[in-house]
């Protein structure tokens, strides 16, 4: 076993150390809202639950290890102290991971990741509608960590209404935990699902995925691929082009004989059987035929 002082490390490698040991973790959903009504959505892994009576929430967007500036969830919870706490099951896990993507303080990441905001009945930033449970929240506190990157800022929120799916209750009421499956954040690309273990999701490209909001209508309004689906092919920088779309139908010709006059649902199907083995590029090239 080795043996390491925090102080030894640069704060990134802690960083790594610390997220891979501490795992997995419960993945906060944040909505917020600025002061000029600009809605915001991210995901923060550095999150529990600390009280019942008063029903608090703690999670922590910590200043950025790489140039120590802070996120817009931050600055819209010091604005605005409201926030909506949205859980995250396996349905909507690639969509979710899709809005970490650093996207410019004017872009709504609920378009990005082809997410509804749903008004909230106590608090001004939207509720995720895709979420099974939904948390309305005040901010009580902001306790700032540190000044440098990596640093949290814990955001003490306190429940003021939450909205739970009917489909994950039991008939007594209570949630049921294998309907519900959740999932959770561990080191690295490293996911993990409640009922089912961990998995890999490819994080956000640095150079910003298009979002499901700038693709082709057909495929955005899909009535076979998923909002996981979506999400996956909305973390591409730029969608193939018509030659490399054409010069991909013409050598799956072969195996699919009648590719180029096949209905968009079974091009859609053919897709979903891509995206499932992570070939993201391949459906795409089909979806664009």
């Amino acid at each position: 076993m080795i043996s390491i002082n925090p102080k030894d490390l640069t704060t990134a490698k802690l960083h790594s150390y610390l997220l891979s040991s501490v795992a997995p973790r419960p993945i906060a959903f944040a909505s917020t809202i600025d002061a000029e009504g600009n809605p915001n959505l991210s995901p923060f892994s550095y999150f529990n639950v600390f009280s019942t009576n008063p029903p608090i929430l703690i999670f922590s967007p910590a200043r950025r290890v790489r140039d120590n500036t802070v996120k817009h969830t931050l600055t819209n919870a010091e604005e605005v102290k409201e926030v909506v706490i949205n859980v995250v099951n396996y349905d909507l896990v690639h969509q979710m991971s899709l809005t970490s993507t650093e996207y410019p303080e004017d872009v709504n990441e609920f378009d990005k990741a082809g997410l509804t905001m749903l008004p909230s009945e106590e608090v001004k930033p939207f509720r995720v509608a895709e979420s099974p449970v939904q948390l309305e929240c005040k901010v009580n506190d902001i306790v700032y960590l540190g000044k440098e990157g990596g640093a949290g800022n814990l955001i003490i929120c306190e429940v003021v209404k939450f909205h739970v799916a009917e489909e994950v209750l039991n008939g007594d009421g209570s949630i049921n935990q294998e309907a519900l499956d959740l999932v959770a954040r561990a080191g690295g690309s490293f996911y993990s699902r409640a009922k089912k273990g961990f998995f890999q999701i490819p994080k956000p490209l640095k150079t910003m995925g298009i979002g499901v909001d700038a693709m082709p209508e057909e495929v955005r309004n899909s009535m076979i691929l998923t909002g996981n689906n979506l999400g996956m092919l909305a973390n591409v920088e730029a969608l193939p082009s018509k030659e490399e779309v054409n010069s991909f139908i013409n050598h799956i010709s072969e195996r699919y004989p009648d590719i180029k006059n096949t209905s968009h649902r079974k091009k859609h199907k053919l897709a979903q059987n891509y995206l499932s083995y992570g070939d993201v590029e391949s459906a795409w090239k089909l979806l664009l035929s």
